[in-house]
């Protein structure tokens, strides 16, 4: 087992002389050997050792027993123990992955790298996880060697290998109760379906933790042709499904969706090809995506505009649209798209659009919302374009200039001007 130890972290780069590596244990048979082999190694890795233990406090006794021995462990072979602790409790995505959060987090504020006791049992049942839930190419790739300041040294050690090891140096580890249950799928796949497998192959783990290296090596190479800011639409209808699912993949992680899986890549390409120019849909994390016309975007709601009463003379400031709206009285009858004459009839407000609202133009009289649609107005946008209107409704919008309809007839001519700020 050193040999292969030894082997992959020169392989993969993993630690380099005068690197401070904390072993995490947590007292069962994989961590025990990762320390121990880190242990008899550390002289020729030329690397400062230390451990780390996360008490999760979720089997009592068991808990206790095992951060004992690890004190013990750390005790007998004069290494520097880092202590954890903390109250986990089940999140939506199940007690297992928030005592993982915990513990990670523990790790995050150690110094060093932290090497973890992953074998290549476990990137078995991780990769045979990630295809019953439905996965792609990065998840086929099963676990990272290195991520962050975190290692996996042992995944090309199988957990045969880690019990043997163990009894020919005579350590002992401890049990964890909760690995015996079916409670967890890995556990069921690890009873149940991993024997079956390696009755068929004996060296099935191994050959599907080198798979998972070499697809990895793949999925990088891969998404380095898909670097830079994603296409428009009309390019992204036109390419090649396999770039196209790789394009929206790291689109949708720079958006927030941790791991998008092939639904999640699936609902994006309908965004892409729906006929809707403004279709949105709902992602994991709270993340909506929205077809801005030619463009995907997220979704970053806005507040409408709260309203304002423009004075005449007088000044309302609109930093959302980046806009002075400025009334005086008018001198003289004006009809540029910035700066107009409009019978104003009551108190003048400045606000965002109304559902009932309408406007006349050259083409004839429209409603705000289609008036938006055709000039390609992004939904989201829409809610903090300025309208100026009286008891009557719109004398103006802007962007778009005045209501044809309200440069003469009854009421107070004003002159409305637009200034960019």
């Amino acid at each position: 087992m050193l040999n292969k130890l030894s082997a992959f972290i020169r392989s993969q780069g993993l630690i380099t002389p005068a690197d401070h590596v904390v072993c995490a244990v947590s007292g069962g048979a994989d961590s025990v050997a990762l320390l121990l082999g880190l242990y008899l190694l550390r002289d020729k890795l030329g690397i400062t050792l230390s451990v780390a233990h996360f008490n999760h406090g979720l089997r009592g006794a068991e808990s206790d027993r095992d951060q004992a021995f690890v004190r013990q462990l750390c005790s007998h072979y004069d290494l520097t123990l880092h202590l954890g602790s903390g109250q986990v409790v089940a999140g939506d995505k199940g007690l297992e992955a928030a005592a993982r959060k915990a513990r990670y987090g523990f790790f995050d504020t150690l110094p060093g790298k932290i090497a973890t006791a992953h074998t290549a049992d476990d990137n078995a049942e991780t990769v045979l996880m990630h295809m019953i839930r439905g996965t792609g190419l990065k998840g086929l790739g099963g676990i990272a060697p290195c991520r962050g300041k975190i290692i996996r040294p042992m995944l090309s050690v199988t957990r045969q290998e880690v019990l043997c090891f163990l009894q020919e140096y005579h350590q002992d580890f401890v049990e964890d109760s909760t690995n015996q249950t079916d409670a967890f799928l890995r556990n069921r796949l690890r009873h149940h379906v991993m024997p079956l497998l390696q009755a068929e192959n004996p060296s099935f783990s191994e050959n599907v933790s080198e798979m998972a290296l070499r697809l990895r090596q793949d999925e990088q190479l891969l998404s380095s042709l898909t670097e830079g800011p994603l296409p428009d639409v009309p390019a992204l209808r036109k390419m090649e499904p396999g770039l196209r699912s790789r394009y929206l993949s790291g689109f949708l992680e720079q958006c927030g969706v941790k791991e998008p899986g092939t639904a999640h890549i699936r609902q994006a390409e309908q965004l892409v090809f729906s006929k809707r120019p403004s279709a949105r849909a709902g992602f994991p994390n709270n993340v909506t995506i929205c077809r801005n016309y030619d463009r995907l975007e997220k979704l970053m709601p806005a507040a409408a505009l709260a309203p304002q009463v423009l004075q005449c003379p007088g000044v309302v400031t609109v930093p959302e649209a980046n806009v002075r709206i400025i009334c005086t009285a008018s001198r003289e009858s004006v009809l540029q798209w910035d700066r107009f004459t409009v019978c104003a009839s009551g108190p003048v407000v400045v606000r965002g659009r109304m559902p009932q609202d309408t406007i006349r133009l050259q083409g004839g009289n429209k409603s705000l919302k289609e008036l938006f649609i055709d000039k390609k107005i992004p939904a989201a946008k829409r809610v903090q374009i300025p309208v100026i209107a009286d008891d009557h409704g719109v004398l103006a919008v802007y962007g778009i200039g005045a209501n044809l309809d309200r440069i003469s007839g009854p009421g107070v001519p004003v002159e409305i001007r637009f200034e960019k700020l």
